[in-house]
């Protein structure tokens, strides 16, 4: 088309441009609070309209809809949702701390309930709402156009008082979001005073008055360190917790109230969550939770069962629920017509220049108002000493016009003073109105004189501001609702109050399941019925406390820590839980040893053996559990090589006299003192714990005394008893002495070999098919130490012997 100019821009121009655009816009325009009177565009809108159409604390209420309405047609161009929102959030006095609106009618709870619609409640401003209007009339703020170009509105509103602080805001937008929390208006009016008075107060001198936020829903706030890093950078963190109280009760019970909960926080919500807490078992010693709140205020009633500690679980709630949650100040106003961080003097400054900013307006208006009336006072005083003339010469005119210019030009009356005279009416042409007039006049000079002092000089002007804020200050003070402690209490729960202390029977198998059975489903179950798959056996099973903690170490290297009370309770005859249901574990991966503890701080260590040839001892206190143990495994030990697998796992209470017995699967035996294995970290290899030659590998590792007799099994069905003192003490990293015959064909190998603690326990052999085979060792006699045994082992029909055991004994329990 002619005429048409295409510019030829990057989408990167463009976007940059528009989105530049768009984000100043809400910005400034929607999404943040105005420092001076800390509304944003919609609330500053609402409270004009309704002013404007009377809608005041001083007349009858009128239909939301109405006043959605107005905004919406006259100010704010958008959703009729969003402005009743607003409206409505600026009447509850729950969220801000002195209402700006009264609302008749559903306005919504602390429950998240959401208002009636707003065709069914009804509006009008609050008392104190008419101080944010106050004074708009006598052009003390700037106004503007608004969006359709057919009325004025204002920039921002004359705020007698300091809004921002009193009643918070919260808002997010491009770049920027907001939380200023609620304040105490009689607090903030003191610190604005002194400010007046020593506009070089430092924030400590402040908050002597400013004590921190006062939240319209009470509460505890701690963390004076918080407050005062938020005033001094506009960023801060304290912590808000309910106000409760523990209430005893009959035969021996007790009872949680809470009468004040967190800024913000949803009361519904709150208490299902306790109660979540209570049916899931997570904290153990809630009966009930109810909310008796009513119009009396808020009450929540956590009541107890027997004997328990109640400060404990109390804690316990703190810690899980939003009975206490931490604040982020995050102080960002417009100041200048940009977003800020501000500081605590920083607003209270910006309210100071606004109001001395809005008197010195207000007073130049009144002033120039005055003087227009002086004017025209002296003309009717004049005129009246001259009145016979005047009444002749406006006789004498032809029309109005005429007798102004007749009264203009005879006895030097001005325009305004001459339209004056003309316009009175005949009845105050009397000697009484002459008075009055000349009493007016006084008046007039007075307050000229006073308007005129205010303007030339500061001091007068601040006078006028402190005596203002001092009357806000005696009509609306109320005394502060959230209590502020200097510290914030540490929040310590022992297990005990969340766990009760139960006795259960723990089983680990082989192949990683587990599970926790109740002492009652133990003993009505056949204790060889334990759900397990047929080629699974168990490697622990034990009774023990729930409030146990339980370690299981694979042959990869990877410990699994579980508190017992978190292990999947089932009954004895279910399967239970997989550990790679939570924990990833390799298909080849086998837990190896298990042990359980009352505590976590255990004094003893672990000693650790691999395939390849290492062995390190590691602190109980090194292998901790951290937070991510529910879905991560802790590494004990560092492997080499992929292929190589640790072979055992013994926990010492403490440090033993005694030797380290290893065995090789091609027959070697090396034996030397505990004391020559170093301590080491988790995540090491350790040092080497035998020389090993090639394809040969270590199968075992017991501890051994001179006294002790240990039993082997070979990989063709062959078992040996021999004296542990045949394998002398040497020294570490060697190769070791034989302790089977070496054949030319077939010869045997070591596949695992175990300590007899005692001479009757029957021992277990289980093959690479599953399959277990009892062994007594008093029926075999004590070999020397290059014999292979006798066979005990049919390796055809039964398999190959992978694994030698004490034969676990069946638990009973009483």
């Amino acid at each position: 088309m002619a005429g048409t100019k295409i510019q030829e821009l990057t989408l990167e121009e463009v976007m940059s441009d528009r989105f530049g655009r768009y984000s100043k816009s809400i910005i400034q325009e929607r999404a943040l609070p105005d420092i001076r009177d800390g509304l944003k565009p919609v609330q500053r809108r609402i409270l004009f309209a309704m002013n404007k159409d009377g809608n005041t604390y001083d007349k009858p209420f009128r239909k939301s809809a109405k006043a959605v309405g107005n905004v919406m047609g006259n100010f704010h161009p958008h959703g009729d949702s969003s402005i009743y929102e607003a409206l409505n959030r600026m009447s509850q006095d729950w969220k801000v701390r002195e209402p700006l609106v009264e609302m008749h009618g559903n306005n919504g709870s602390m429950d998240g309930d959401p208002p009636a619609a707003m065709r069914y409640t009804e509006a009008r401003l609050s008392k104190i709402a008419g101080e944010m209007l106050k004074d708009i009339d006598k052009d003390t703020v700037d106004m503007v156009l608004n969006f359709d170009d057919t009325e004025y509105e204002p920039t921002v509103l004359p705020a007698k008082f300091p809004n921002l602080l009193v009643n918070g805001a919260t808002g997010i937008s491009a770049g920027y979001a907001t939380d200023i929390p609620p304040h105490n208006l009689g607090e903030v009016i003191d610190a604005l005073i002194y400010l007046l008075g020593h506009p070089n107060a430092d924030l400590d001198q402040l908050m002597q008055f400013v004590k921190g936020p006062d939240f319209p829903t009470g509460g505890i706030l701690q963390g004076l360190d918080g407050i005062k890093k938020a005033y001094e950078t506009g960023r801060g963190r304290v912590v808000v917790r309910s106000r409760t109280a523990i209430e005893t009760l009959r035969g021996n019970k007790s009872l949680i109230r809470v009468s004040e909960i967190p800024y913000e926080v949803n009361k519904a919500a709150l208490v299902k969550r306790i109660d979540e807490l209570r049916l899931l078992k997570k904290v153990d010693g809630i009966s009930e939770v109810r909310d008796e709140s009513d119009r009396d205020g808020l009450s929540i009633a956590i009541e107890l069962k027997r004997d328990v500690d109640a400060h404990g679980i109390l804690n316990y709630l703190f810690k899980n629920t939003d009975l206490q949650v931490t604040y982020n100040f995050n102080m960002v106003a417009i100041n200048h017509r940009r977003p800020e961080h501000v500081s605590l003097k920083t607003i209270l400054s910006a309210y100071l220049e606004h109001q001395q900013d809005v008197i010195a307006r207000r007073t130049k208006f009144d002033l120039d108002k005055a003087l227009k009336r002086q004017h025209i006072v002296e003309g009717l005083i004049k005129a009246l000493s001259i009145l016979d003339e005047v009444i002749k010469t406006i006789r004498a005119s032809k029309n109005r016009k005429d007798a102004r210019d007749n009264l203009m030009s005879a006895y030097d009356f001005s325009e305004a003073q001459a339209d004056a005279i003309v316009a009175l009416q005949l009845y105050r042409l009397t000697n009484t109105d002459v008075t009055a007039l000349e009493a007016e006049a006084a008046e007039l000079a007075k307050a000229i004189d006073s308007y005129q002092r205010i303007l030339a000089d500061p001091k007068e002007l601040n006078k006028v501001l402190r005596q203002e804020l001092r009357e806000i200050n005696k009509t609306y003070r109320n005394d502060r609702r959230t209590e502020i402690q200097a510290e914030i209490t540490p929040l310590t729960i022992s297990t005990e109050v969340m766990v009760p202390d139960e006795d259960v029977v723990v089983l680990v198998s082989r192949d990683g399941y587990l599970k926790r059975s109740g002492v009652r489903s133990y003993n009505a179950s056949d204790p060889e019925d334990n759900g397990l798959k047929e080629d699974d056996y168990p490697i622990f099973t034990e009774k023990l406390s729930t409030l146990n903690h339980l370690y299981m170490f694979t042959n990869k290297g990877n410990l699994i820590y579980r508190p017992v009370h978190e292990i999947t309770d089932a009954r004895w005859k279910e399967t239970g839980e997989h550990i790679s249901q939570t924990i990833g574990l390799a298909d080849d991966e086998q837990i190896i040893a298990t042990y359980a503890f009352e505590d976590l701080k255990a004094p003893g260590e672990f000693l650790i053996a691999t395939d390849d040839g290492y062995v390190k001892r590691t602190e109980f206190k090194s292998l901790l559990p951290g937070r991510t143990y529910k879905s991560r495994a802790i590494v004990y030990e560092k492997l080499k090589h992929p292929e190589a697998h640790v072979v055992d796992v013994t926990y010492l209470a403490k440090p033993e006299e005694t030797s380290i017995l290893l065995m090789s699967k091609l027959g070697l035996a090396l034996r030397y003192d505990l004391a020559e294995v170093p301590v080491n970290g988790a995540r090491t290899t350790g040092v080497r714990s035998m020389n090993l030659g090639d394809g040969d590998q270590v199968v075992d590792l017991q501890l051994v005394t001179d006294a002790d007799t240990v039993s082997l099994i070979t990989q063709r069905g062959a078992f040996k008893k021999m004296a542990a003192k045949e394998i002398s003490v040497t020294t570490r990293a060697r190769k070791g002495v034989q302790v089977l015959h070496a054949l030319k064909s077939k010869p045997h190998e070591v596949v695992d070999f175990i300590k007899l603690a005692d001479a009757t326990a029957a021992l277990e052999v289980i093959t690479d098919r599953r399959r277990m085979h009892d062994i007594l060792p008093a029926e075999h006699p004590l070999n020397n130490r290059y014999s292979n045994g006798s066979f005990v082992i049919d390796t055809e029909s039964e398999g190959v012997p992978e694994i030698l055991r004490l034969k676990p004994t069946i638990l009973t329990l009483s």
